[in-house]
């Protein structure tokens, strides 16, 4: 049986409802590459969008709510285990140790049974799904908290410290 990490990493069902695309990704993302110079020229601060489902994800676990996807809803059709993966022009080193960290932080907030997992009577592709929810679901609060302070502070994201500031301020 492949563990449930490795199986996890392979996932590729990381979801969003659609009208976040052009308000916050497609808006805070510069997407298939390009220069940090040119990412920043156009006001963007995630080079891709699993980025900001990053820190959407963060936002809606430590503001510790989870809100169900309803509407339409899309994915982010990239495995787990290339979020990060690559180093990019600024030097980024590898996301692996946040891979783990999310996954932790997914272990302990989804209700699994681990010891049916453990014994084979759970199927690791279930128990993956739960998780994939869960992190869909804490990612969803972040972004209804983005669109919520972009609607009230256009520039909350032109300042330096824009996307800590937030952070603390709904997580503290």
């Amino acid at each position: 049986m492949e563990s449930l990490y490795d199986t996890w990493l392979a996932r590729e069902d990381s979801y969003y409802e659609e009208k976040f695309k052009e308000s916050i990704i497609e808006n805070l993302c510069q997407f298939h590459g390009g220069s940090a110079d040119g990412r920043k020229a156009k006001g963007k601060f995630f080079n891709a969008g699993y980025e900001v489902f990053i820190y959407a994800f963060f936002l809606g676990l430590y503001f510790g709510e989870r809100k169900p996807l309803t509407g339409n809803v899309l994915k982010f059709h990239m495995p787990m285990s290339s979020w990060g993966r690559k180093k990019n022009e600024e030097g980024r080193k590898s996301y692996t140790n946040l891979q783990k960290y999310i996954f932790v932080a997914l272990v302990a907030k989804t209700n699994i049974d681990f010891i049916s997992l453990d014994k084979g009577e759970l199927d690791v592709d279930v128990a993956c799904k739960a998780l994939m929810t869960t992190l869909s679901e804490y990612a969803n609060t972040g972004f209804y908290l983005i669109q919520a302070e972009m609607r009230k502070n256009p520039n909350t994201f032109f300042e330096n410290t824009g996307l800590l500031n937030l952070m603390s301020q709904l997580c503290s």
